[in-house]
C-alpha cells in the first residue's frame, strides 16, 4: 500500500486582519466541541457580540507575532511537513482543523498522489475532546464523501511517547547550555474548564503524565519544576493551577527567575509567541520577578523531524511503525 502522512493543526486566520480573523474565530468559537454551549443561544451570541468584539484585538495581537511568510503556527507547521517528507520518503502534507489548508485540502493532496493509507497525527499531543476528538468528526466528514475510502490510522494522542519526552527534553538541554537554566521551570499547558475531567477527557491526567515524565528526564527535583495551565476564559473554574497567578506569587517566594516551556503546543503560535512569552512575562517582572524566558516550541527543528520519524516509523517505540508500508 502507499501509505501518506496527514499532520493536522489547529489553523490560523489567513491574515493579521479583522475581517481574516473574524472569518477564522466564526468557525472556530462554532464548534460545539470547543463551546459546548445549545446553537440557539450560542450563534447569535458569537456571531453578534463575541467575534465583533475580540477580532480587533485577536487581529492585533497576530500582527506583533506575523511572520513574512504567514502564521507562524501556519509557517512552522508547513516547514515540518516539508522536513519530514525529506527525511522519511514518504508524502506528507498538513490539513488545518479550523481556515487553511483544510482537512479536506490535505485528504484530496495526498489521494492526488496515489496513497491509498493515510497516517492521521493531530499535533495534539494530550487528547482532548475540545481537539482531538473534533479533527477525528471533521476528518470523518471529509471522508464520507469519497467512493472510496483510504485505509486510515489515527494517532489519537503522544502525550507519554519516549520520542516526544525525550525530544522535548533535547530541546531544553540544548536551551539550557547556551543560556543557563533559571530557578524553576514551569510547564504551561492550554486550560480547560475544570468540570472536563468531571466528563471524562483524560487531558488533564495527560498534561500531569507528561510533566512528570519531563521532570524525571531532566533530572528535575520537586521545587524546581511546576505544572501550569495558561489562557482561561470566561468566569467558569478552569483547571489549575492558573498559570498568571503563580507567576505573581512566585518573586513572593523567592523565585526571581523561571524558564517557560509549553509542551502542549508542537509548533509556536499566537498563545506561545504572545500571551506566553510577552503578556505573561510583564506579570512575573511587574511581581518582582527578575528574569523570565520562553524555551521555543520544537516547530521544524531537526530534533522534531526526527522524533516523529522515530514516533511514526519505528516499530518499537511508536504505534504506527506496523501500520505503514
Amino acid at each position: 500500500m502507499n501509505t501518506g502522512i496527514l499532520l493536522v493543526n489547529l489553523g490560523t486566520p489567513d491574515h493579521p486582519t479583522p475581517r481574516a480573523v473574524r472569518r477564522y474565530l466564526r468557525e472556530f468559537l462554532g464548534d460545539p466541541r470547543v463551546v459546548p454551549l445549545p446553537r440557539v443561544l450560542w450563534l447569535p451570541l458569537l456571531y453578534s457580540v463575541v467575534v465583533p468584539l475580540r477580532s480587533r484585538r485577536v487581529a492585533r495581537a497576530y500582527r506583533r507575532i506575523w511572520m513574512e511568510d504567514g502564521s507562524p503556527l501556519g509557517v512552522y507547521t508547513g516547514r515540518l511537513a516539508q522536513a519530514l517528507e525529506e527525511e522519511t520518503g514518504v508524502p506528507v502534507t498538513v490539513g488545518m482543523r479550523y481556515g487553511r489548508p483544510s482537512l479536506r485540502q490535505g485528504v484530496d493532496d495526498l489521494l492526488r498522489r496515489n496513497v491509498d493509507r493515510i497516517v492521521v497525527l493531530p499535533l495534539y499531543p494530550q487528547y482532548s475532546k475540545t481537539t482531538t476528538a473534533t479533527v477525528f468528526d471533521r476528518l470523518s466528514a471529509v471522508l464520507a464523501r469519497l467512493a472510496v475510502i483510504p485505509s486510515l490510522v489515527f494517532h489519537s494522542e503522544y502525550h507519554s511517547e519516549p520520542a516526544y519526552i525525550d525530544a522535548l527534553a533535547a530541546s531544553i538541554e540544548a536551551y539550557w547550555q547556551r543560556q543557563g537554566r533559571s530557578q524553576k521551570l514551569l510547564m504551561s499547558f492550554h486550560g480547560l474548564p475544570d468540570k472536563s475531567r468531571e466528563q471524562g477527557d483524560p487531558y488533564y491526567h495527560q498534561c500531569v503524565a507528561t510533566a512528570r515524565l519531563m521532570a524525571t528526564r531532566l533530572g528535575l527535583a520537586e521545587q524546581q519544576w511546576q505544572l501550569v495551565f495558561q489562557s482561561r476564559f470566561g468566569p467558569a473554574k478552569w483547571l489549575k493551577p492558573y498559570c498568571v497567578e503563580v507567576l505573581q506569587q512566585l518573586p513572593g517566594l523567592g523565585v526571581e527567575e523561571v524558564d517557560m516551556v509549553c509542551p502542549g503546543f508542537p509548533a509556536d503560535y499566537l498563545e506561545t509567541l504572545e500571551e506566553i512569552a510577552v503578556t505573561n512575562r510583564e506579570v512575573f517582572l511587574q511581581a518582582g520577578g527578575k528574569r523570565y524566558r520562553y524555551i521555543p516550541a520544537l516547530n521544524d527543528s531537526p530534533i522534531h523531524v526526527k522524533m516523529l520519524r522515530r514516533m511514526l516509523l519505528d516499530p518499537v517505540d511508536g504505534n504506527l511503525g506496523n501500520h505503514l508500508g
